[in-house]
């Protein structure tokens, strides 16, 4: 299940058309949703994740870039933002920005200590970092060890939305996923994300056309982490905790299993990955820890069948951009 770099559809008006079409149609199923009899809880859940996922499949897919340690940027965004809405009592949209900013700091300080290294010693240097932070989050008092930050007050964004009711709560989440997918796509389809690309399929040709690659890679990183971040501090008003699962080193590996299932380097595979991922996680909760086996034999299927992935496989058959 790798990312298509031999048959990759160049950008094209029609490509893009196509894309954006898809968005509205995505974009107008999801606002429908509490509509439906759907529960809310899920879909919120798995958007915060689709929104996550995005943001690494921007570093790997676009970037070349395996990390195994972004649950560090989510997990630190919620810890900050569920401090600030439940200890500083501040409004949910400056709660909101605490997550995102300490998102950003973390990102580029890992960065700039992991984005010089390359294949699997970047892989392994972002996993050392993630479960140092763990560790560190364990140990300190203000995210209360074990037990997390409970009972988040969810309050009232820009002091009119009423966050406590679901189905406004579902609403600021679908357009905060959307703001965050629309950046995302922005950012690929740019010069920048022309000049990634081509980091990804050959630096050394890169390098010798004069691009700093580094540097566009800690960019790329940041903006990932940053967007990671986002989604954890979307996460916090859903949940209404912050706990020391999202730091842990098996949710950076979920969010590796949901984009590498959607489709690794397309634009809406990380999105049904997710929402694969989480319905399992949802719906098969009876089977206990049999879940996390049937998830890596659906995983080995997957590599076995269609290795582009779902999102991957189709946009293959039909020679079009997803």
């Amino acid at each position: 299940m790798t990312a298509l770099t031999d048959d990759t559809l160049p950008v094209t008006p029609r490509a893009m058309r196509d894309e954006m079409i898809l968005f509205v149609v995505m974009a107008l199923l999801l606002a429908s949703v509490p509509f439906t009899g759907v529960y809310p809880f899920f879909v919120m859940q798995a958007l915060c994740f689709a929104l996550l996922a995005c943001a690494f499949n921007l570093l790997i897919g676009y970037g070349g870039l395996l990390s195994f340690g972004h649950a560090m940027f989510m997990g630190t965004a919620g810890y900050c933002s569920a401090h600030a809405l439940k200890v500083w009592a501040l409004p949910p949209e400056l709660g909101v920005l605490v997550g995102i900013a300490a998102a950003f700091v973390l990102s580029l300080i890992t960065g700039y200590i992991s984005i010089r290294r390359q294949g699997i010693y970047f892989s392994m240097i972002t996993l050392a970092l993630s479960q140092l932070l763990y560790f560190i989050y364990l140990q300190a008092p203000f995210t209360h060890g074990e037990d997390g930050i409970q009972g988040i007050p969810q309050g009232h964004m820009f002091g009119v939305l009423d966050l406590s009711k679901p189905t406004v709560l579902y609403y600021v989440v679908l357009v905060g996923f959307l703001a965050g997918f629309l950046l995302i796509y922005r950012i690929i389809n740019s010069p920048f994300g022309e000049v990634l690309k081509s980091i990804r399929e050959n630096e050394p040709r890169a390098i010798s056309l004069g691009y700093r690659t580094d540097q566009y890679k800690f960019l790329a990183f940041v903006l990932s982490g940053t967007l990671a971040g986002f989604a954890g501090a979307l996460k916090v008003f859903v949940a209404q905790n912050a706990s020391l699962t999202d730091v842990h080193w098996s949710m950076s590996g979920e969010v590796v299993l949901m984009t590498l299932v959607g489709g690794l380097g397309t634009i809406f595979g990380p999105v049904v990955g997710a929402f694969v991922i989480i319905a399992m996680q949802q719906y098969l909760a009876g089977f206990g820890q049999w879940v996390t086996v049937i998830q890596g034999s659906i995983f080995v299927i997957c590599v076995l069948t269609f290795r582009r992935g779902v999102i991957g496989e189709i946009a293959h058959y039909f020679r079009r951009s997803l």
